[in-house]
C-alpha cells in the first residue's frame, strides 16, 4: 500500500502539528523542544589570504566568511595548529581548504595531508575541495589514497599529489613504514587537517594519537613541520581532546557564526504495553510510523538505525509503504557507486526517506532535509546533536524525534531530557599513554626510523624503559646509542588500530566443493570464548557458519556454512575482578568506599544457547570449554562500608550472598532428589558422569524462607522435593545466575553499567561491569566498572570523578520508571517465579539510598 494520497498539507508545519495533536503520536511525546533561529555573524577577510581564493568562492555564492571561518583561517596562516567546534553544516570545510590552498599557491613545494574516518566522508570532501580549486583555474593535483587505490596508481599519486586524502589506517600502514616513498610529500608538508576529531576516543583514538607521533616524528627528519587544523562535533574538552591527540598546542575556536532555521526537538517514549515487565512498543515500529507521517506530508526524512540490521529491517518496511525508489538505506558495505547514488537521490528530492546508519551521521553533502528520526540513543550526546543536524542545513526549518528505546540509557533521557538539552556534552577520553598501545607504536616507531637514545615519542618521557624491553626481546638491536628494529616483518602489519592487543584469531572457512580456505575474518583472544567456541554460529556477510574446530594454541577457527542461516548463538560466562598493586585513588563518600586503580579481570565462558534468528526459539544448547582469560586493565569500584552492609541486611535486602547453611536435612534431601530425577539433568537430560555428581536447586530460592539456624525451621519448606531439582553444572551456572542477577547489587551494576556512557563518550562495549558480593581481596559487596581495554583509556578515573552524578542518575531512573518490580529499562527483567521471591526494584532503591546518605561535602 501507499501512503501518498495523505489528506495532510504537504509541508513540515502540517507535519508537526499532526504528530503533535494526533492522538497516535502526540500522548507519548515526552519533551518538545523548539530551537530558535540565529542570525549569521560575518567577519573580514582574513589579512595575508591569496586575493584569488575570494574570487573563486565569489563563483561558489560565496562573497563573505563567517566568523568562526576567519577566526580559524587567521590562526592557521600564523602557523597555529587548530580546533574548530561548530555544529553539523556550519562551514568548518573552508577552515582548512582556504590556508590550505594558500599555501598551495604561495609554495609550489607545499603539500597537505588530510584525514577522514570513513570513505564517504573522504570522497565528499574531495568533490568539495576540487570544485573550489576548478573555479580557481589552478592546477593543484588532489588524491585519494587509500585501501581501494589500485597498485599501479599509488606511485603517480606520491609524485604528483598536492593534496592527499586518506584515513589514519593507511598512514599507519602504509605510509609511514614506507616514508622514504614518499620523502618528496613529507618533505613539503605544510597542514595536516584531522577532521571529525571527536571520532578518535577510547582505544581507537589512543592509537591514533600515536600515529600522528610517528607522522611529527618523520617529518620532523624531513625538516617540515605542518600546521594541524581539527575539526570536531561539539564535546566538552575540545582543546584538551585535540592536543592529545596531536600532541601540539591548539587554539579553539567555538564562537558560531553560521546562521541556523527554527529546529524542533521532540522524545518521543513508545507506549507501553505491558506495565508490569516494562516492555513498550517495538522501536522499529514506532520508526517506520512516524516516518509515514511525514513522508505523507511531503517532508524528507533520514531514519538514524543502531545497526546495519536495523537499517535493512527498517528499509523492507518502507519500501512497502512507499513508492519505489522513494525509501533507500544507505550502511557501511554498499559499494561506492551505490552510495554515491543514494547521495544524489537525497540531493535532487528522488529518495523521500532514507534508513541510515552513523555513515551518514558525519558530513556527507546529502542537501537539505526536513526532519531527522532517531531510532534510540545514539550513544552519546555528540552524536545526537550531530544527527539533529542532518536535517534542515542553512536556515531551514527542521524536526528531530529522538525515539527512546526499551533500555535504562534511553529511559532516562525520556523522563530526564534536560540530560540532553542542558547538561554539557561528554568528555572525548584517550589515553596515548597506555603501555600496551604505546609499547605498539614504538616497535613501529623503530622500524621507521632508529631510536636514538634519550629520544621520546611525542610527550611520552619513559621511551628508553620499553625500548629496553623490546631489546632484551630480541625485537630491537642496540647499536652505540640507538635502536634499530631487528626482525624482518614490519611490525605494522600486526598492529590494529581498533583493537589493544596483536593477539587475533583467523577465522578460516573451508569450501565444501574444493576444500579451499578463505580467512574470512579475525577476532581478538579476549573475545573467542564467548563469540568463537567450538558450536559458535559466526555470522559473515549475512551467512551464518559453525565453528567446528579451535585451535586455542595457534589462535585459528575453522568454521563451515551452518546451513540455515535464520540462527545464532547466545553464549553466557562469567568474570571475577581482583584489584592489584597500589590504589591510585580512594575515598568514603556515603554509604560506600569509591576507589579506582589497577585491576586483574578473570572471565571464563560458561554455556551457549542455539536460538531461532527470527523467533529467538531455543533449538539447542552446549557447555564452553575453554581457557580462562585475563585482563590487566583499570577500574572504577564502589565497595559498600559495614554499616550499610548492616544497615540493608536489617531492612531485609538481599546483596547476592551465597547461602551458607541449608539446614540439617540438606544432605539426605539432595541425595533424595538426585535418585528421584535419575541422576539427570531435568533441564537438559545430560546424565551424570563418574566424576561428577549432579547439583540439585531450590527452584524457590532458599534465602527467601527465611531460615535462622537455632531460631526456626524453616529450611523444611524450603528442602521439600517439590521445591528440589537436580542440574548439571552448566545448567546449574545458568540457574543461580538468574537468581543472583535478581540481587540489589545486581540491580545496581545493571543500572551503573547502562548509565556509565552517558557521562564517558564510549559504548556500552567499551566497558565491563562485575557485581561480587564477596571479591576476593575486599571481602564486602563491591561493584566494579571496568575498561574493556588492556591498561585502560581513562574511563575509570573519569566515572570516579563523576560517581556522584552517575549514583544521582541511578536513583532518579530506577524511583521514576513506573514498573512494579523491575523491568528492562531499570534494574533488568522480572523472571518467572520473581514475584513471591524479593522485589528487586525496591531493593535496589534502598541500596542507592544508603549509598548517597550521610555524604561528606
Amino acid at each position: 500500500m501507499t501512503i501518498w494520497q495523505d489528506d495532510h498539507t504537504p509541508n513540515l508545519t502540517a507535519a508537526m502539528d499532526r504528530l503533535r495533536t494526533d492522538p497516535a503520536y502526540a500522548p507519548y511525546i515526552v519533551t518538545w523542544r523548539e530551537l530558535p533561529a540565529l542570525a549569521a555573524h560575518h567577519a573580514p577577510w582574513p589579512a595575508g589570504l591569496d586575493p584569488c581564493l575570494a574570487d573563486a568562492l565569489a563563483q561558489t555564492g560565496i562573497d563573505r566568511l563567517y566568523t568562526h571561518q576567519a577566526q580559524a583561517v587567521t590562526a592557521a596562516l600564523a602557523g597555529q595548529s587548530v580546533v574548530v567546534v561548530t555544529p553539523t553544516a556550519s562551514g568548518k570545510t573552508l577552515c582548512y581548504n582556504l590556508p590550505v590552498l594558500h599555501a598551495l599557491l604561495d609554495d609550489p613545494a607545499a603539500r597537505a595531508l588530510y584525514l577522514f574516518p570513513t570513505k564517504a566522508l573522504a570522497q565528499d570532501q574531495r568533490h568539495g575541495l576540487e570544485h573550489l580549486i576548478a573555479a580557481l583555474g589552478a592546477k593543484l593535483p588532489v588524491a585519494t589514497y587509500d585501501g581501494d587505490t589500485p597498485a599501479g596508481a599509488r606511485p603517480r599519486i606520491r609524485d604528483t599529489a598536492r593534496v592527499l586524502i586518506t584515513n589514519p589506517d593507511m598512514l599507519h600502514l602504509g605510509i609511514l613504514p614506507h616514508h622514504t616513498r614518499w620523502s618528496r610529500f613529507l618533505r613539503g608538508l605544510r597542514y595536516v587537517v584531522v577532521d571529525e576529531v571527536h571520532a578518535y576516543r577510547g582505544i581507537f583514538g589512543s592509537h591514533v594519537a600515536n600515529v600522528l607521533r610517528r607522522l611529527r616524528r618523520v617529518t620532523d627528519f624531513y625538516g617540515s613541520r605542518p600546521t594541524f587544523v581539527c575539526c570536531s562535533a561539539t564535546i566538552a574538552n575540545p582543546a584538551e581532546h585535540a592536543q592529545r591527540l596531536t600532541g601540539r598546542p591548539v587554539i579553539c575556536v567555538d564562537d558560531d557564526g553560521a546562521p541556523r532555521g527554527p529546529r524542533h526537538v521532540a522524545l518521543y517514549n513508545p507506549p507501553m504495553v505491558d506495565y508490569d515487565l516494562g516492555i513498550r512498543r517495538n522501536l522499529t515500529a514506532e520508526a517506520r510510523r512516524i516516518t509515514r507521517a511525514l513522508v505523507g506530508n511531503d517532508v524528507q526524512t533520514v531514519i538514524f538505525c543502531r545497526s546495519r540490521l536495523g537499517v535493512e529491517v527498517l528499509l523492507r518496511l518502507l519500501r512497502r509503504d512507499l513508492p519505489e525508489g522513494a525509501a533507500r538505506g544507505y550502511r557501511a558495505g554498499y559499494l561506492p557507486a551505490e552510495r554515491r547514488a543514494i547521495e544524489a537521490a537525497l540531493r535532487d528530492g528522488t529518495a523521500r526517506a532514507v534508513a541510515a546508519t552513523t555513515a551518514l551521521e558525519l558530513g556527507v553533502d546529502i542537501g537539505s532535509l526536513g526532519a531527522a528520526i532517531l531510532a534510540g540513543y545514539p550513544g552519546t550526546i555528540a552524536s545526537t546533536w550531530q544527527q539533529v543536524g542532518r536535517a534542515g542545513r542553512g536556515t531551514d526549518p527542521a524536526l528531530a524525534v529522538l525515539i527512546a528505546g526499551p533500555g535504562p540509557l534511553d529511559q532516562y533521557l525520556a523522563a530526564h531530557p534536560d540530560a540532553l538539552f542542558g547538561r554539557s556534552p561528554e568528555h572525548a577520553l584517550i589515553d596515548p599513554h597506555n603501555l600496551v598501545v604505546l609499547t605498539n607504536h614504538l616497535r613501529c616507531a623503530t622500524f621507521e626510523l632508529p631510536f636514538i637514545e634519550g629520544e621520546t615519542l611525542g610527550d611520552f618521557a619513559p621511551t628508553g624503559d620499553v625500548l629496553a624491553y623490546l631489546a632484551a626481546a630480541g625485537e630491537l638491536h642496540r647499536s652505540a646509542d640507538a635502536y634499530h628494529w631487528a626482525r624482518d616483518a614490519y611490525p605494522a602489519a600486526d598492529v590494529s588500530l581498533r583493537t589493544s592487543t596483536a593477539d587475533h584469531f583467523a577465522i578460516v572457512a573451508e569450501d565444501e566443493a574444493d576444500g579451499q580456505r578463505t580467512v574470512i575474518g579475525q577476532l581478538d583472544r579476549p573475545s573467542v570464548p564467548m563469540l568463537l567456541h567450538p558450536g559458535a554460529i559466526y555470522l559473515h556477510e549475512g551467512t551464518a557458519y559453525r565453528v567446528t574446530d579451535l585451535d586455542w594454541d595457534g589462535g585459528i577457527a575453522r568454521v563451515a556454512p551452518a546451513g540455515d542461516d535464520d540462527v545464532y548463538t547466545k553464549s553466557s560466562g562469567s568474570s571475577e575482578v581482583r584489584p592489584v598493586g597500589d590504589v591510585t585513588e580512594s575515598i568514603v563518600d556515603g554509604g560506600a568506599t569509591h576507589a579506582h586503580g589497577p585491576v586483574l579481570v578473570r572471565t571464563w565462558g560458561t554455556s551457549y544457547r542455539l536460538l531461532r534468528l527470527t523467533t529467538n526459539e531455543v533449538l539447542g544448547r552446549g557447555e564452553i570449554d575453554l581457557p580462562d582469560v585475563e585482563l590487566m586493565t583499570t577500574a572504577y569500584w564502589l565497595t559498600l562500608t559495614p554499616e550499610a552492609v548492616q544497615a540493608l541486611g536489617d531492612a531485609g535486602v538481599w546483596l547476592g550472598e551465597p547461602v551458607r547453611d541449608y539446614g540439617p536435612n540438606w544432605p539426605q534431601q539432595k541425595e533424595r532428589a538426585r535418585r528421584r530425577d535419575g541422576f539427570q539433568c531435568r533441564h537438559c537430560g545430560l546424565p551424570e558422569r563418574p566424576d561428577r555428581r549432579h547439583d540439585v536447586h531450590h527452584i524457590r530460592p532458599f534465602r527467601t524462607f527465611g531460615y535462622l539456624p537455632g531460631e526456626n525451621e524453616h529450611y523444611r519448606a524450603a528442602n521439600r522435593q517439590e521445591n528440589l531439582v537436580t542440574l548439571c553444572a552448566s545448567c546449574h551456572r545458568r540457574a543461580e545466575m538468574g537468581v543472583t542477577e535478581r540481587s540489589s547489587l545486581a540491580g545496581l551494576s545493571t543500572l551503573l553499567a547502562n548509565l556509565a556512557p552517558l557521562y564517558l563518550m564510549c559504548s556500552p562495549g567499551d566497558l565491563g561491569v562485575s557485581a561480587e558480593a564477596v571479591p576476593a581481596g575486599l571481602r564486602l559487596p563491591t561493584i566494579f566498572i571496568y575498561d574493556q581495554a588492556p591498561g585502560g583509556v581513562g574511563y575509570s578515573a573519569a566515572l570516579f570523578d563523576r560517581r556522584r552524578e552517575l549514583l544521582a542518575a541511578a536513583q532518579d531512573l530506577v524511583a521514576d520508571c513506573p514498573c512494579e518490580r523491575g523491568c528492562p529499562a531499570c534494574v533488568g527483567p522480572v523472571l518467572d517465579g520473581d514475584v513471591q521471591a524479593h522485589n528487586t526494584k525496591a531493593d535496589t532503591v534502598r541500596l542507592v539510598d544508603v549509598l548517597v546518605s550521610d555524604r561528606s561535602d
